[in-house]
């Protein structure tokens, strides 16, 4: 039930300057990101301003990419939330209308035990028959999972991989280390892609992708075909850009980066709010030496 080798990009939600959900644009951000070689299209995650989407919002945002993307690539909706019930709902439908995957996340703000955790993702993972990518991202959430506890998970049959986002290598080898083969690892970082792989990863769920596609894919792809050398160049050429792109808090640089590049990705809803000059021109600098 493996969903995806390669690059996923944690895709943006374009806005019109209402605010509303900008879907011509979003439609041509996926056809893009097709034709650059994304090997799967991640909605409704944080990078997409998830938080600030209401139910109906997300169902129609999640029901639009699988009508578009149109089973040339995976899809993986995001439908995790700290209320079990309320993640079971949004994952059913996602179920429903086609997705290939779901990125659940571990609640937050009432977070639970790592026992609460166990329950929570398999209570989910028992009324679903499409695969579970857990998404460990205590910097988020203010929980996170332990390596034994995604181990326990990992014998669920709907759960088949882990978005692992807590900037702990030594936590990744821990994983590594317990899971059976079939059982994959995404790197949740941009600047840790390479390491996530050396130990058994098998991609990326990337912010970075939102503007570099190809060489991102590229750069897990090369790794598994056998390139490490190639693969380690393109990790080390992009972290510059990787740490430019979270020098403010996440999507707020991304969309900035978009913006200047031409995406016309619009507005950010509140509490996010435009970036600041001075780390604009950091940005748009690291932008200039990497593309030109």
């Amino acid at each position: 039930m493996s969903i995806f080798k390669g690059s996923g990009v944690a895709i943006v939600t374009p806005f019109n300057d209402d605010n509303t959900i900008n879907y011509p644009q979003y439609e041509k951000l996926i056809e893009w990101h097709i034709k650059e070689e994304t090997a799967a299209i991640v909605v409704c995650g944080t990078t997409g301003e998830t938080p600030t989407l209401s139910e109906e919002e997300k169902k129609a945002l999640i029901k639009f990419t699988v009508e578009k993307v149109a089973k040339r690539v995976p899809v993986i909706a995001g439908t995790g939330t700290n209320n079990t019930e309320h993640a079971l709902e949004m994952s059913k439908y996602a179920e429903s209308v086609g997705v290939d995957g779901l990125l659940v996340v571990t609640p937050y703000y009432n977070k639970g035990t790592q026992k609460g955790l166990v329950k929570h993702f398999n209570y989910i993972a028992d009324r679903v028959n499409v695969p579970i990518i857990l998404y460990n991202v205590p910097g988020r959430t203010g929980v996170g999972m332990t390596a034994n506890t995604i181990f326990e998970l990992s014998k669920h049959k709907n759960i088949v991989a882990v978005k692992e986002a807590s900037g702990s290598i030594s936590l990744a080898v821990e994983i590594a280390s317990l899971v059976d083969e079939d059982f994959y690892i995404y790197s949740g970082n941009d600047d840790m892609i390479v390491p996530i792989l050396s130990v058994g990863g098998q991609g990326v769920i990337s912010v970075i992708a939102n503007i570099l596609p190809k060489e991102t894919n590229k750069l897990v792809m090369d790794y598994l075909n056998g390139d490490v050398k190639s693969s380690m160049e393109t990790q080390l050429k992009m972290k510059p850009l990787a740490d430019a792109l979270f020098i403010e808090v996440n999507p707020i640089p991304v969309k900035a980066a978009m913006n200047h590049m031409g995406m016309e990705v619009g507005t950010l809803r509140l509490p996010l709010t435009e970036m600041e000059d001075h780390n604009k021109e950091v940005l748009f600098q690291e932008i200039k030496k990497y593309i030109g």
